[in-house]
């Protein structure tokens, strides 16, 4: 991790080219990985600001939000799980890359208006941490809270996963509904009121959707949902 953040230190502060097109970063505004142009595939589109799936415009809550709510209130992303970005979110997971964890994370910080004053990182599994080194949603919190207004406090202890599962990638909604069956529970609830679950990826929503349930359970009152990719649905 250490020879990582030297080599980020150096391309952040010695060198001027974009992490995406290796082109030279011309814009001394621009303090980030990439140069303004590679930053046009992370522009904010149109989106439901409860599910956070893709709409025609800007909506509070799409069709199926207002016949079906979720568990949580609000999603935030930075864009749909597509390439580049998953290429990022990849490398994160399973090739020790944190440091692009502090420009996503910036970028991520820029759509949340109203911030949680508590963050929590969707645990991993004890053995499944104990391999990876580390839980890349507790990653994505530290430097999260690093940008975001006030510095939200990262609470690590509130849940607990006590069963391990298969990974979610490539399972049905009812398989992933039926896999994360008695995987968490509730360690030491919040203090807090008004909370938000950190995670790389919103696929079905079910791993959230588990956790939110155990909140509102200790009458926690406001849930969102920060997330660097809302992966879209299929299409039909």
């Amino acid at each position: 991790m250490l020879s990582n953040w030297i080599r980020d230190k150096i391309h952040r502060h010695c060198t001027s080219e974009c992490d995406l097109c290796g082109l030279t970063i011309n814009d001394p505004k621009n303090q980030s990985i990439w140069c303004n142009y590679c930053l046009r595939y992370f522009v904010a589109t149109p989106r439901c600001q409860c599910c956070g799936l893709t709409t025609i415009e800007n909506t509070e809550k799409c069709g199926r939000c207002l016949k079906e709510p979720p568990a949580w209130d609000r999603l935030y992303c930075i864009s749909d799980y597509q390439p580049p970005i998953s290429n990022y979110i990849s490398g994160l997971k399973y090739q020790h890359n944190y440091q692009t964890a502090f420009d996503l994370t910036s970028l991520l910080a820029t759509r949340i208006k109203e911030p949680a004053p508590i963050l929590i990182p969707v645990p991993l599994y004890w053995k499944r941490q104990v391999s990876r080194g580390y839980n890349q949603s507790e990653v994505l919190a530290y430097f999260l809270s690093k940008h975001l207004l006030n510095s939200p406090i990262i609470t690590k202890n509130v849940f607990q996963r006590i069963k391990s599962t298969p990974p979610q990638q490539g399972l049905s909604l009812n398989e992933r509904k039926s896999n994360l069956r008695g995987a968490f529970k509730m360690k030491a609830p919040p203090m807090e009121k008004h909370v938000a679950i950190i995670d790389d990826v919103v696929t079905t929503g079910s791993t959230v959707r588990h956790l939110c349930n155990l909140l509102l359970e200790f009458e926690v009152e406001k849930i969102d949902i920060y997330c660097i990719c809302r992966t879209p649905e299929p299409d039909n």
